[in-house]
């Protein structure tokens, strides 16, 4: 069975592409078959994956727009797993959308299809991760509809526990409009610094009010980690002894686990 991800959280700078992209090349090497759709019109994932942005043919945009199916819009990534591309044609994409008749599903309608066509080709994903742009527009209503689950990663600092409140509210609403059945996956500390003690007690606060939803991988600041997208590949390919990969590999096989766990 196909698990949906949304990666997302309305503060911007809390580490959601760096996640998406390193959290895929980890279930790839998990041997997990993973489809990473990028729906920011910046295309940070897209180019975090080795594919340049500006060649592309076929991306989110016209498969939002009902031009292309997400089959036909793959692109291989440096690190073994496929990406749906985005550009910044996707900004358009919203305007475009407005008066369109079930604008917030259409990414959920094209996933839909997809899951019937990989299905009769074989061709099964164990897993779609969702990149999303850090604002609650168009973009990211399509893909909270199509999620069944949301990853929220977050810094520990003062301002994002007030940002993940309101996303926790977002996510109410879109429970009790547009998608009854969405969860929140987990919660995940990135960018930890554990020198500091700010980080050490916003930590031990999210410990105490979400409890199991709280991931037990920590993400630590590492300088690899960020130097990663500059070379266009996962910092798994990049250096797989560094910090930020152990720890990315740590939270795949934490996913996979609690997947397999639920499926029992």
């Amino acid at each position: 069975m196909i698990r949906t991800i949304a990666i997302a959280n309305q503060k911007g700078g809390v580490g959601k592409t760096t996640t998406a992209v390193n959290l895929a090349a980890s279930l790839a090497a998990l041997k997990r078959r993973v489809l990473l759709i990028d729906v920011d019109p910046q295309g940070n994932a897209t180019m975090g994956c080795g594919i340049n942005k500006n060649e592309v043919e076929k991306s989110v945009y016209t498969v939002l727009l009902g031009e292309a199916g997400l089959l036909e819009s793959r692109a291989r990534a440096e690190g073994g797993f496929d990406v749906i591309p985005a550009n910044r044609e996707l900004a358009g994409a919203e305007i475009e959308m407005v008066n369109m008749p079930d604008r917030e599903t259409k990414l959920k309608d094209a996933i839909h299809t997809l899951k019937a066509a990989i299905v009769a080709v074989a061709d099964q994903y164990d897993y779609i991760l969702i990149d999303c742009p850090p604002t609650l527009n168009l973009l990211t209503l399509n893909a909270l509809c199509a999620a069944d689950s949301v990853l929220i990663p977050m810094q520990c600092e003062y301002y994002a526990l007030e940002g993940l409140s309101d996303l926790v509210q977002t996510l109410r609403k879109m429970q009790q409009h547009l998608n009854p059945t969405l969860q929140i996956e987990g919660l995940l500390r990135t960018m930890y610094d554990n020198r500091m003690s700010l980080s050490q007690q916003v930590a031990a606060q999210l410990e105490q009010h979400f409890g199991d939803k709280l991931f037990n991988t920590i993400i630590p600041r590492n300088v690899r980690l960020a130097e990663a997208p500059s070379h266009g590949m996962p910092v798994l390919l990049l250096d797989k002894a560094s910090k930020g990969a152990k720890a990315y590999v740590e939270l795949a096989e934490e996913l996979v686990a609690k997947h397999e766990r639920a499926s029992r």
